[in-house]
């Protein structure tokens, strides 16, 4: 069997996989899904890649591998002036996807039948692509992801999301002790969701494999399909940092950073050693990631962005530059207006009296339903008790967007 016979192989199954068990199994909704994912929201994506609002909200965006297309509605919904195309291989999570989006009144979006590897068939580039649980489950995801780098304009970014080894150890163990089981029945996706139950059922209490199921898993695992992506799909690759690194500099592609920055700082884990800490702080960059991956195994993904090169990057250490910069308040935020509030990770989160009012500031004057022309940093400032550091800080805890007073 050559190559592409093998692929085509491994994609028949996986797109078996799905038809059998349409995945995110998530209900649909006769109005906008609740809540935000600011990774799904075109101006704060943007923010974190570059540092700075987008100078438009008109994008065109790839959803590669968008599943009964959970991911697709709401960035279609937070992004109501974005293109967006959504790709699956399965026809019955395309099917799911579209009643999805139409159901909710999604009128911006668009679905394909299509494999990554064929996004050669679409016309033009896109500014923004997401890719999230996928490329894992290719057959060569090094392909898939150069695939959709050819696809990403320049100064676009993609955001990508893998399993992790470590952290899923047991779930690695599980799955081969289901494909044994199953033996010449593997690709029976529902035999082999009664098998893993059965499996999970019969260990002892206190086994390693059935606790972590018990501790970290059970509550989304009760649906058949999540239980069956978890332990019986036909293809999964799991990284480690080492190899996560290799396939991003194959890629051709930038490393911008990890989506969930405050997991990989060192601070997290050894900050009760303060001379411990400095001395891990100065290690190389990826071998503070390493260290981090090897402490903490309880990570069981990547996230991260990647970018086509040119594309800006800004820096608010200038007061002047900052200054004169207009500042929109994040709406990937719950609770407001209130000076407790979830933030943009939906973490609870306190606002102190000069945030608070810097915010409700913002609002007045930038805000989507300000009457008032927009108001710079220096002139907010000067009106409230706000200094240009506070506003810095409350920048790069992703409170606050900010727009340069002449985009490039």
């Amino acid at each position: 069997m050559d190559d592409s016979t093998k692929t085509q192989a491994v994609s028949d199954a996986v797109a078996s996989l799905y038809n059998t068990y349409p995945f995110p199994p998530e209900p649909i909704l006769d109005e906008a899904p609740p809540g935000y994912n600011w990774r799904w929201y075109w101006p704060t994506v943007h923010s974190f890649c570059t540092g700075a609002a987008p100078a438009s909200n008109t994008v065109r965006v790839l959803d590669a591998g968008c599943g009964t297309g959970v991911s697709t509605e709401y960035i279609s919904h937070l992004n109501p002036d974005a293109e967006v195309l959504g790709i699956d291989l399965s026809e019955r999570a395309i099917a799911t996807a579209t009643q999805r989006c139409q159901s909710s009144g999604a009128t911006n979006v668009q679905f394909r039948q299509l494999s990554i590897y064929d996004v050669d068939q679409i016309e033009g580039e896109f500014e923004w692509i997401n890719c999230v649980g996928v490329i894992h489950h290719m057959p060569d995801p090094l392909k898939g992801l150069q695939a959709l780098a050819t696809k990403l304009a320049p100064g676009g970014f993609i955001h990508l999301f893998v399993y992790a080894a470590i952290g899923r150890a047991e779930i690695s163990l599980m799955q081969r002790a289901i494909a044994l089981v199953q033996g010449s029945q593997r690709g029976d996706y529902r035999d082999g969701v009664q098998v893993g139950r059965q499996i999970f059922a019969s260990l002892p209490e206190g086994n390693r494999l059935k606790q972590r199921e018990r501790d970290r898993w059970a509550m989304e695992n009760h649906r058949d399909e999540c239980f069956a992506d978890m332990y019986v799909h036909p293809q999964e690759v799991d990284y480690t940092l080492d190899s996560l690194f290799e396939l991003i500099d194959a890629s051709g592609l930038e490393f911008v950073g990890f989506s969930n920055p405050q997991v990989w700082q060192l601070d997290r884990l050894l900050a009760s050693d303060p001379a411990l800490l400095d001395r891990a702080q100065q290690l190389p960059e990826k071998d503070q990631y390493r260290l981090v991956e090897l402490l903490d195994p309880e990570i069981t993904h990547f996230e991260w962005f990647l970018a086509r090169p040119p594309y800006p990057r800004f820096s608010w250490d200038e007061d002047a530059a900052l200054l004169s910069a207009i500042p929109t308040r994040n709406p990937c935020m719950e609770g407001w207006p209130s000076q407790s509030i979830f933030d943009h990770n939906y973490q609870i989160i306190s606002l102190d009296k000069t945030e608070f009012e810097f915010l409700q500031a913002c609002d007045a004057h930038n805000g989507p339903n300000s009457e008032h022309s927009q108001a710079s940093v220096a002139e907010l400032v000067a009106h409230g008790e706000a200094s240009p550091e506070v506003v810095r800080q409350m920048q790069q805890r992703q409170l606050i967007l900010l727009e340069p007073s002449q985009q490039t």
